[in-house]
């Protein structure tokens, strides 16, 4: 019997032009999932059966009709809780949100979704306001890790990677402002994309600026092009969106890594220190990229860690989108997320344009270094997931976050696409990512490089325990 919980998008639209099953069955599949799951990873803010069903029916209406509404008709999808979505309130983690409101609005991404025919099921959890690289609120509590629950999911974009792993629905949209998608991917064992910075458009804007984007999160690859074919279109709402890509993702899928130049970096020219088992999986990834034909060296970019300028770009925007909130408000905010929004709040416009002026170097690097090499790649991130309800992992001497992501927000700086792929798992089962990094606007790169890993058998979807069942 085909477990409808464990395919894909591209198959489940498959199995609807087949009428091998519908819409209907495939949402109260994914609704079923859902509601078993949460008590025990916490990947929803809400659940919305009623909707989503009424939505599935009309849908199947429509492939009964032989008329498909458009890419996705009938698909269940989650979405962050930081975009918008109509008739839903978007509280952002935060407790300091008021939920009564028209909310009737879509972001870019959502209205996308909707005009083709995306079946939603719910609202995925977040860290207040997308903050950090875990996902924990004051709101929602602890979002856990589909692999093991004693972990964390990551984040901040973590509920969207539960429930995809878990088979919650095979597509979500996240955002990524530090690594916010591929940490979470990373360590649930799915595909994210961090899309080259306004190929999505994002309305209203972020205060985080042009750090924050918007991507999709799914079970591989090919799925994440389909979704990128269907939210990668400009909107007038986003002065900084990109104009249509030139044709479809999936067409370049097949293309392969044949005569691609790949540049390998282990740890960043040793700045970063890389757990065994994490090296291990990506390097046999690395290999078998050049097994398939990609011309492969082990070499750095120029990259000197930026952590000092980010610190300054991103807590500026946390103390920027928290400005408005009044004292008691702000007693209700996650104390962390209360500690670097004073700390953002201290910096003076030189100091902040002085962190632009080591972003727009940083960005000059990595220009000069593709003009050499067409991907890097590097491990997503340098261990596995860690104990569940800390922004740190314990004993690790870091103060903040980003101590233990020097592999993603540079290329939010860059604004340059990225994702990881699920490469392998460490001895206790845990995900290991790998990450592929391209040149601004060459997200079919990235795309046709995991396409190619899928295709070989070296990346796959975490095997889960179905919780609730």
């Amino acid at each position: 019997m085909t477990e409808l919980t464990e395919l894909t998008a591209v198959r489940l639209l498959d199995g609807y032009r087949k009428g091998e099953w519908g819409p209907v069955e495939a949402t109260r599949a994914a609704l079923e999932r859902a509601e078993a799951v949460q008590p025990e990873v916490n990947a929803f803010v809400r659940l919305t059966a009623e909707e989503a069903l009424e939505q599935a029916r009309e849908s199947e209406e429509r492939w009964r009709r032989g008329e498909p509404r458009g890419l996705l008709d009938g698909v269940p999808v989650t979405v962050k809780d930081i975009l918008l979505q109509r008739g839903a309130p978007t509280l952002r983690g935060s407790r300091a949100v008021d939920p009564a409101g028209r909310w009737d609005e879509d972001a870019p991404s959502v209205a996308r979704l909707r005009e083709h025919g995306a079946v939603f099921i719910g609202k995925t959890t977040t860290p207040e306001f997308g903050w950090k690289g875990v996902t924990d609120s004051p709101l929602s509590g602890i979002t856990r890790n589909p692999c093991d629950p004693s972990r964390t999911a990551g984040g901040s974009s973590g509920g969207s990677a539960a429930a995809v792993a878990l088979g919650a629905g095979p597509l979500s949209l996240g955002t990524d402002g530090g690594g916010s998608v591929r940490i979470p991917a990373s360590f649930c064992g799915i595909f994210a994309l961090k899309p080259t910075y306004g190929r999505v458009p994002l309305y209203p804007a972020s205060a985080f600026g042009t750090l924050a984007h918007v991507g999709p999160m799914t079970r591989d690859a090919a799925d994440a092009a389909l979704l990128m074919d269907v939210i990668g279109h400009p909107d007038s709402r986003d002065w900084s969106a990109l104009s249509a890509p030139a044709g479809p993702y999936t067409d370049g899928l097949a293309g392969g890594v044949r005569g691609l130049r790949v540049a390998y970096s282990p740890s960043l020219g040793g700045q970063v220190a890389v757990q065994p088992a994490v090296a291990r999986a990506v390097r046999r990834a690395v290999e078998r990229l050049a097994e398939l034909g990609a011309y492969v060296t082990e070499t750095d970019p120029d990259l000197t860690d930026p952590v000092e300028a980010f610190h300054t770009l991103w807590f500026s925007g946390a103390a920027r989108v928290t400005q408005h909130l009044g004292p008691h408000q702000r007693e209700l905010l996650d104390p962390g997320l209360r500690e670097i929004c004073a700390r953002g709040a201290r910096y003076s416009a030189l100091e902040y344009l002085a962190a632009v002026d080591v972003r727009m170097d940083l960005g000059r690097r990595m220009g000069r270094f593709h003009d050499t090499y067409d991907l890097l790649v590097t491990p997503t991130m340098p261990l596995t997931a860690f104990e569940a309800g800390a922004e740190v992992p314990k004993g690790s001497g870091h103060r903040r976050w980003t101590g233990w992501t020097p592999f993603t927000y540079p290329f939010n700086m860059t604004q340059q696409p990225a994702a990881s792929v699920p490469v392998g798992t460490d001895a206790d089962g845990l995900p290991i990512g790998l990450q592929l990094v391209a040149a601004r606007h060459r997200d079919d790169l990235v795309l046709r490089a995991a396409h190619a890993l899928y295709e070989a058998r070296v990346a796959s979807a975490a095997r889960v325990r179905p919780y609730g069942s």
